[in-house]
């Protein structure tokens, strides 16, 4: 029996499917089966994966039920007793799932191992930034003012968290076991975090190392930013459903941090204008975050207006001189926190 069951829900990914696949079979780690979920996908991605001869590798097809359908068709077929997930354009560095294994294997109490990851462009190319989360102490406002773990691609999580929040409903004409929640098209992340840490025991804790590679793709779900602010509130309103308290004492200042992510977004969108609305939609929802926060909603409201206000080519000049400054301070930062040397 494999020890990992890696996921990797497939549609509309020919561009990078082979990439993202072959990062998983390169992996230091090897006790590991693939399990492709086709998604119904209109284009050569499947065809693509069915000429790659590893005996681990399995394609499963599916009609098409989004991203969320196709994580849960892949965890109802898993054997492993670890399951990760890697979505088709994103990719993995060779040491994640062994980093993220032995993490979950020496914290008995930790049932979601998470690591960095690093952005780059639609072509591959390193961006210079990564995520900067919290790492351990990972509770319900934490979730909510971001959540840590920062994608889909960046976790391996043990079975018996999904078991723990498994459900049942009949949403195409039969009885199934459920995980994610395949209502939501967007957010399904932040929705299945939440329930891990409001109704269960297990810790969602990362490691400091960069191990995964997202890909920021202009043509995808999260360039969208008010059907993604949408998703997000659906997100709130279930929440609400099972964990009322919790939502009414959290609502304004997760709503405030979900905006400002958004500005964030709408800024490496290069989309002036819808960022400056996000950024002070988020400081007239909860004025604290300027306080619990201030470098980052200072930074995200000025270079939302030096997009909004500036010609592209000055601003690009500013940008890419911004980014490698941050970019040198995370790396910095990381390389310390790696060493064991406080920050």
């Amino acid at each position: 029996m494999k020890k990992v069951s890696v996921i990797v829900p497939t549609y509309k990914v020919e561009k990078y499917i082979a990439a993202a696949v072959q990062s998983v079979l390169e992996q230091t780690y090897q006790n590991f089966e693939v399990l492709i979920i086709d998604d119904e996908s209109p284009d050569r991605s499947v065809e693509i994966c069915q000429q790659l001869t590893d005996s681990r590798i399995r394609i499963i097809r599916q009609k098409n039920r989004g991203l969320a359908g196709a994580r849960n068709t892949g965890i109802r077929h898993a054997q492993g007793e670890y399951l990760a997930f890697l979505d088709g354009d994103d990719v993995w560095l060779p040491e994640m799932l062994e980093k993220n294994v032995a993490h979950l294997d020496n914290s008995q109490d930790v049932g979601v191992s998470f690591n960095r990851s690093a952005f780059m462009d639609e072509a591959g190319k390193d961006l210079g930034t990564y995520t900067m989360p919290q790492l351990t102490d990972i509770d319900v406002p934490c979730l909510l003012r971001g959540s840590p773990i920062g994608n889909g691609s960046a976790a391996v999580i043990r079975r018996d968290v999904f078991e723990a929040i498994r459900f049942e409903d009949n949403l195409y004409g039969t009885v199934e076991d459920f995980y994610f929640d395949d209502r939501f098209r967007q957010s399904e992340d932040i929705e299945c975090w939440l329930r891990i840490a409001i109704q269960t025991s297990w810790k969602i804790e990362g490691i400091p190392d960069v191990m995964t590679l997202y890909r920021v793709n202009s043509g995808g779900l999260s360039a969208n930013f008010v059907k993604q602010f949408e998703s997000w509130e659906k997100v709130f309103e279930k929440t609400r459903s099972y964990a009322p308290e919790l939502v009414a004492k959290w609502e304004n200042m997760a709503r405030a941090y979900q905006l400002r992510y958004l500005a964030r977004s709408a800024v490496r969108m290069q989309a002036g204008e819808a960022s400056v609305q996000l950024i002070n939609r988020a400081l007239s929802t909860y004025w604290r975050i300027l306080l619990e926060e201030p470098k980052r909603t200072i930074f995200t409201w000025v270079s939302a207006y030096l997009l909004w206000l500036l010609p592209q080519s000055v601003y690009s000049q500013i940008d890419t001189f911004a980014s490698k400054m941050r970019g040198s301070t995370q790396k910095r930062q990381i390389l310390q926190e790696q060493s064991g040397q406080s920050v």
